[in-house]
């Protein structure tokens, strides 16, 4: 049954169903399937979507529906008419002085909307016969506009950076630190240097064209003229970029900027009347309604996907066969190109962005350097053949067939190709501003409150052990000690709060500083070491170096509890000597079952029904600690096969 429903659901989306429907029907037919039943799989992402009305998430998500309807009153209002008006004025008569308006033009337009359709229609019947006039190529004309046409969308307020910020905090909502480590309106600078790269780069080609060309008069009188007409609109990108570093939160920013062009629209320039509000207020409302659903339906799906580990299988599958971070980005570019060529940039966004994370942090590619990639490569799909956007777009406006744009936009899409492998692998172009300051306000606060948390220890330095008072050793044989004053050096403070939980847990155990504990004390501080040695040593498999290995040989056994055999007919044995020579990906397979197994000797989830001291308790332990490992094994045999055959 459930294999026909996903057949019916992918007939669905190659029948062309709705994106948001299909989603919400493969995240439901999941939550049905899985084992924690619908409410817990269907439910638990929905709910963290909305659950924090005053998070970071939340508040970008307010400024969406803002900006869309500023976007949609400037394209109202022929915004585009003064941009170009200016633009060429100022422009016009340098070489490929108007090719260069067309190419920013259209970036300031696109950051406006947040669309390259929009903008080819909106700019190119202006542009284009202007193009044509001052003797530019037809071909080469159609082929800017076409090529041109989404450059803008790496600028602030263009709505994709929103989107993407937006997203990107939900994948993160599992992982505590990386999310303290993300920040939206941060992120609205990182594309400012690699738009600025691309455009010049364009420019660069324009100009070459149209080196020979004759140019226009430069008139001091028309860009006076042209830019006092123009300046209102012309402040509106500076004016967000200028409000995010004075520190102006981002719903401020969104309600001013539609306040701004209420204002000079309809009263000021009178280039809108009142009751046009509500036309384009419906035509708003729908794009902000359509864009919220998309995003609600791909989080319900995206739990789902994490609950089934789809994003940590493509992790090992992609550490098994790609080794460098170099190919990865690589194939990454290649990936992303695709999805831009087949899909629009928010779909893209929310059904991609929460596969491509975890692998990403995985090669350990800053957050906000992705965004500029996928971005960028979003920006490129639209003019990748055979099915890019743009290409249709300006097919259907200048009416020529689709094959000629195609060749139209080939210098174009080299370009833009040539600026993405730039921006893929110079990173520093990814200006992110310094996360904010703490005052000298914040920094007492901060030390009062680590005194404070210094007092409430009892036991300020602690020695690992196991749940029975074993030490723990580290690779040289050494006892680990833990100081909870080194806890206060971490500056990341989700980390800082990892640190000092094993302090705080002992002196739950152990509430009176320096006295004498008791059976009781001693047995209950042992099971917290342990538990925190387990979770914070062991628990993340992407750093095994850092793990507590207290099991040397592993038998491997299959589901039945038999063993597991080589083809000679002995029962394998996996010894950790055999991981030394091994690297990388191999390295990690081999030593995750040794972790897994120590985990379950130095805390074994299964001795509630142990009885308390003698010879039972003993027995009861050492029965769970191998039921413990031989489900580990089990798993471990059933993942990695190879790797259990291998000698």
């Amino acid at each position: 049954m459930t294999t026909l429903l996903i057949i019916l659901i992918v007939l669905a989306f190659i029948s062309g169903a709705e994106l948001f429907g299909v989603m919400i029907a493969a995240a439901a037919l999941g939550a049905f399937t899985a084992s924690r039943g619908f409410t817990v799989e269907f439910d638990g992402m929905i709910v963290s979507m909305f659950g924090g009305a005053t998070d970071d998430k939340a508040i970008v998500l307010s400024t969406i529906p803002m900006f869309i309807y500023a976007g949609y009153l400037l394209a109202e209002a022929k915004t585009a008419d003064r941009l170009v008006r200016f633009a060429n004025a100022l422009l016009g008569w340098l070489p490929g002085g108007l090719a260069i308006v067309t190419i920013g033009t259209c970036a300031l337009f696109t950051t406006f909307t947040g669309a390259s359709g929009v903008t080819i229609v909106a700019l190119g019947g202006v542009l284009m016969p202007a193009l044509v006039r001052n003797g530019y190529p037809k071909k080469f004309s159609m082929g800017m506009l076409a090529g041109t046409g989404s450059v803008g969308l790496l600028f602030p307020p263009a709505l994709p950076l929103f989107v993407y910020g937006t997203v990107y905090g939900l994948t993160q909502v599992s992982d505590p630190a990386a999310a303290a480590l993300w920040d939206t309106r941060r992120f609205l600078f990182a594309g400012i240097v690699p738009g600025i790269l691309t455009i010049t780069l364009l420019s660069m080609v324009a100009v070459w064209v149209a080196r020979k060309l004759p140019r226009q008069k430069f008139e001091m009188g028309e860009l006076g003229r042209s830019f006092l007409a123009a300046l209102p609109e012309l402040f509106i990108p500076f004016g967000v970029i200028l409000g995010l570093a004075s520190g102006f939160a981002l719903p401020e920013i969104a309600a001013l900027t539609v306040v701004y062009v209420i204002i000079l629209e309809v009263v000021i320039l009178r280039m809108l009347k009142p009751i046009v509000l509500w036309s384009v207020s419906r035509e708003a409302m729908a794009m902000v309604g359509a864009i919220f659903i998309i995003i609600l339906a791909s989080t319900a799906f995206t739990n789902y996907l994490v609950t089934a580990d789809v994003p940590k299988m493509l992790v090992e599958w992609t550490r098994e066969h790609v080794e460098s971070k170099i190919l990865f980005l690589l194939a990454l570019n290649l990936l992303l190109l695709f999805v831009g060529m087949i899909m629009d940039i928010f779909s893209a966004i929310v059904i991609v962005l929460p596969l491509i994370t975890p692998i990403a942090k995985h090669y350990g590619i800053d957050p906000y350097h992705l965004g500029v990639i996928f971005l960028l490569n979003l920006e490129v799909g639209y003019l990748t053949p055979p099915v890019g956007l743009n290409l249709f777009i300006t097919s259907i406006k200048f009416q020529t067939p689709v094959v000629e744009v195609m060749r139209a936009t080939i210098p174009f899409m080299i370009t833009l190709l040539i600026a993405l492998a730039i921006v893929t692998y110079v990173p520093a172009l990814t200006v992110v501003p310094e996360a904010e300051r703490t005052g000298p306000v914040r920094t007492l606060t901060a030390m009062i409150q680590t005194g404070m948390e210094e007092a409430k220890v009892s036991v300020p330095e602690i020695t690992l052990v196991d749940a029975t008072g074993a030490l723990l050793k580290d690779a040289k044989g050494q006892s680990i000690v833990r100081k909870f004053i080194d806890c206060n050096t971490i500056t990341d403070e989700i980390q800082r709060g990892s640190c000092q939980a094993l302090f705080f847990d002992v002196t739950d155990c152990v509430p009176t500083k320096g006295a004498a504990r008791d059976a009781k004390q001693t047995e209950c501080a042992n099971n917290a070491i342990a538990a925190w040695a387990v979770k914070e040593l062991n628990g993340d498999l992407n750093d095994l170096e850092k793990a507590v290995i207290t099991i040397s040989e592993v038998a491997l056994v299959d589901s039945a509890g038999d063993p597991v055999k080589a083809a000679n007919g002995t029962p394998i044995v996996k010894r950790i000597a055999t991981c030394g020579p091994l690297t990388g990906t191999e390295r990690d397979t081999c030593r995750s079952l040794f972790v897994e197994a120590s985990s379950c000797q130095i805390q074994p989830h299964d001795v509630t029904e142990c009885v308390t001291g003698g010879k039972d308790a003993v027995t009861c332990r050492k029965a769970a600690i191998d039921m413990c490992i031989q489900d580990k094994t089990v798993s471990w045999v059933e993942e990695y096969p190879e790797a259990a055959a291998a000698e």
